[in-house]
């Protein structure tokens, strides 16, 4: 496997990555703030991130349901980029963005304005059956697209079988041949989830995929501090959005003691 790449976007090994789950966008159905007291909230909360120990954030807009199926307006992403240039602006660490329901071009075009490193793609091989409807694979367009706005310094994790989705259509493709294909298509790493928000991993799917895999390999749902243990050995990095808020419900703010525990259990299985 070759991680040199990712190595030099991760400096820490078996980095946390702590998610900001924005506060609902304007025009969305849920919004109910301002932008700017969007932004200052996120602002906050990348700043416990890393005061308690992540070594890297990524934003997402999970609160903006019912999600577009891969398209969202000029709003969302005009807003996204001030979000995010904010965050930018208190912080070293690396910086991510994922934008739903597979907004991928929008995030790397956020990602490119506001200096950040990395997004996560979802439906880049093998298109699945989501809550918005079904999602065509977009891995050729949205490299194409990568290349047209020079952001090739921005990596893509892609999601293979993902969580909240019917995978049917390719019940015949294994998860190890699923990941193959990305890496076919120029993936930078795939993400590994279980069936739902905060649900772990299935240990023996992760284990082979790790086993075989030609990417760095990132588990995105379901970590905490009992439980990575089990899955240390065959994970590159673990993106954490449920476990550290408040009551574990990723609705929730940060709870700083329950970052310092999965940081502290990250520390330990380091050594």
């Amino acid at each position: 496997m070759n991680t040199a790449k990712f190595s030099k976007l991760f400096l820490q090994e078996k980095s946390l990555i702590g998610m900001i789950h924005v506060q609902a966008l304007p025009g969305t159905p849920k919004n109910h703030l301002s932008i700017s007291e969007i932004a200052d909230q996120a602002v906050k909360e990348a700043k416990i991130l890393a005061k308690y120990g992540m070594q890297s954030i990524m934003l997402e807009n999970m609160h903006d349901v019912p999600y577009l199926n891969r398209q969202v307006g000029p709003e969302i992403i005009s807003a996204l980029t001030r979000i995010c240039s904010d965050v930018r602006g208190v912080t070293d660490l690396t910086l991510g963005l994922q934008v739903l329901a597979g907004a991928n071009q929008a995030a790397l075009a956020v990602a490119q304005a506001a200096e950040l490193q990395f997004i996560r793609a979802e439906g880049f091989v093998f298109g699945h059956m989501a809550d918005e409807g079904l999602l065509q694979s977009d891995a050729g367009e949205l490299l194409r697209f990568r290349k047209q706005i020079g952001a090739d310094d921005i990596q893509i994790f892609t999601d293979i079988k993902k969580k909240h989705s019917s995978h049917a259509l390719t019940a015949d493709v294994s998860l190890e041949d699923t990941s193959e294909a990305a890496a076919f298509f120029l993936s930078d790493g795939v993400i590994i989830t279980g069936t739902h928000t905060g649900k772990p991993v299935n240990h023996e799917e992760l284990r082979s995929v790790y086993a075989s895999a030609q990417l760095p390999v990132l588990v995105g749902s379901g970590v905490t501090p009992e439980g990575l243990m089990q899955i240390w050995d065959s994970a590159d990095a673990f993106i954490v959005g449920s476990y550290f808020k408040q009551d574990g419900n990723w609705k929730n703010n940060p709870d700083p003691q329950r970052i310092e525990k999965l940081a502290q259990a990250r520390q330990n299985l380091l050594g």
